[in-house]
């Protein structure tokens, strides 16, 4: 069996669908990469082997989560190098002090971090009370074995009846879950997004219009006489070395006006 047809279904494959997801030519690689044309065309051929350190340069420079560098490193026959540690882990500990401590210092205001899926890892006591304003049994209502932010958002149980600005924030938050998807290799996402697809109106996913007016869109949710307006910012590890912390987003919501403030804020002291 020749090399080439030994590693047509591995590594090459990975290599090419990458660069592409990058949207990057065989030159553009090489050149952000520190390797010659020649040998990335080789790589994507099958011609050459990579080594361990060739796998992991390139992988680098294309941006791919460590979870599926692993996939990289054992497509070409080596050992993944990449632990995915368990958050009880002893060695995660700092990480998830971390991540407690922002969850807690955004307090009043909700906070909460997620998976790569999207599932809810941790959260913070004003999640938890923004969450039960939808009901005590929402999470139920939704379904699914783990507590997951898109199907709270996307299920027609959820928030989805009581988002005021529904036709502008869906398609955008939607787009968003589709692009990490695709460009972190999600697979539980994608599962996620054809379970919550066909329960979605398709003008509502691409009807976003003044979405791009706005420097930041607010999540509007009014119920039972009561309105909140929250935007959210993201943060991620950027030196993680773990695929659990690799894969971890911390969510943190502030109010986008004076009334939502103060209803959180009195919330607190109350």
């Amino acid at each position: 069996m020749s090399l080439a047809h030994d590693l047509s279904n591995g590594f090459p494959t990975l290599l090419k669908h990458w660069r592409q997801k990058r949207r990057l030519s065989q030159l553009d690689l090489a050149l952000a990469s520190g390797v010659s044309q020649r040998h990335v065309s080789f790589l994507e051929s099958g011609r050459a082997r990579p080594s361990r350190t060739m796998i992991l340069q390139l992988s680098e420079t294309l941006e791919v989560p460590l979870r599926d560098r692993n996939g990289w490193l054992t497509a070409a026959g080596f050992a993944p190098v990449f632990k995915a540690r368990p958050l009880d882990d002893p060695q995660m500990g700092q990480v998830m002090s971390a991540v407690r401590m922002i969850l807690s210092a955004h307090a009043p205001f909700p906070a909460l971090a997620v998976d790569r899926a999207w599932n809810v890892v941790l959260a913070n006591p004003p999640f938890e009370m923004l969450a039960a304003m939808m009901g005590a049994d929402v999470w139920t209502r939704i379904g699914g074995a783990q507590r997951n932010l898109m199907r709270l958002f996307f299920h027609p149980d959820g928030l989805k009846p009581f988002i005021a600005n529904w036709r502008d924030i869906a398609p955008l938050l939607w787009l968003r879950a589709q692009r990490e998807a695709e460009t972190a290799g999600g697979a539980e996402m994608k599962s996620v997004l054809a379970e919550l697809g066909p329960l979605q109106d398709a003008a509502t996913l691409w009807g976003a219009e003044s979405a791009a007016l706005m420097p930041v869109l607010p999540l509007e949710i009014a119920k039972d006489g009561m309105r909140v307006s929250l935007f959210t910012v993201i943060a991620t590890f950027g030196t993680a070395q773990d695929v659990t912390a690799d894969e971890l987003r911390i969510e943190t919501l502030f109010p986008a006006d004076a009334a939502t403030e103060r209803l959180f804020r009195g919330a607190a002291n109350g």
